[in-house]
């Protein structure tokens, strides 16, 4: 950062510097690593600055949750279908790792922050209304939890490297689009098949 863009934070200049500069650190080291003194030495400014936009690394990490949840919120909305939401959202992961490690531990955050409330339920507006969109599926609500785990599922295995080798040279979106064919096949769960006496004849 240069002197000049250091001496020209006006409005919310200083706190997405902030923010960015919280970015950075976890991605490269996880949440665990965030000091408001580091970040302010990052940035650029005064060790006073983070604390004065987000009073402790709770807010801070709180306002990196509620910024996640409104990209995310907007990756989904500009999909048709359910298949589509869902490879937004595994886009939405690896464009924004850091995003994605602190939206979902909920320990780090401010749970009743009113702006992380609203946000989520966005985000969550938008899948369920990929899942509206099924048909022959008698719980829209666990099927939305199935393809919300698939998508989130495949994203951290993807993030944290664990699929790699089966994946390949190619590419992590087609290779989701192929899972989502396992999904919603129209079996019948296990526990409820009915057992055979024996076999076939």
């Amino acid at each position: 950062m240069t002197p000049t863009s250091r001496n020209s934070y006006h409005h919310g200049g200083l706190r997405q510097a902030v923010l960015d500069a919280a970015l950075d650190v976890i991605a490269a080291e996880g949440p665990g690593a965030l000091s408001l003194r580091d970040l302010a030495r990052r940035a650029g400014v005064s060790h006073a600055a983070p604390a004065h936009h987000f009073k402790d690394r709770t807010g801070l990490l709180t306002a990196l949750a509620t910024e996640g949840y409104g990209l995310l919120a907007e990756a989904l909305a500009s999909a048709p279908e359910l298949r589509e939401r869902g490879v937004r959202y595994v886009r939405f992961a690896v464009d924004h790792p850091a995003h994605f490690q602190v939206m979902f531990q909920p320990e780090l955050l401010r749970a009743d922050d009113p702006d992380l409330l609203a946000v989520k339920e966005r985000a969550s507006a938008e899948l369920r209304a990929g899942v509206a969109g099924l048909t022959d599926v008698p719980d829209a609500r666990t099927a939305g939890i199935a393809a919300w785990s698939l998508a989130h599922g495949f994203a951290t295995l993807l993030l944290t490297r664990n699929v790699q080798g089966a994946i390949g040279d190619r590419d992590p979106e087609e290779y989701f689009r192929g899972l989502t064919g396992l999904l919603f096949t129209g079996q019948t769960p296990l526990e409820e098949r009915p057992e055979r006496a024996g076999p076939r004849e």
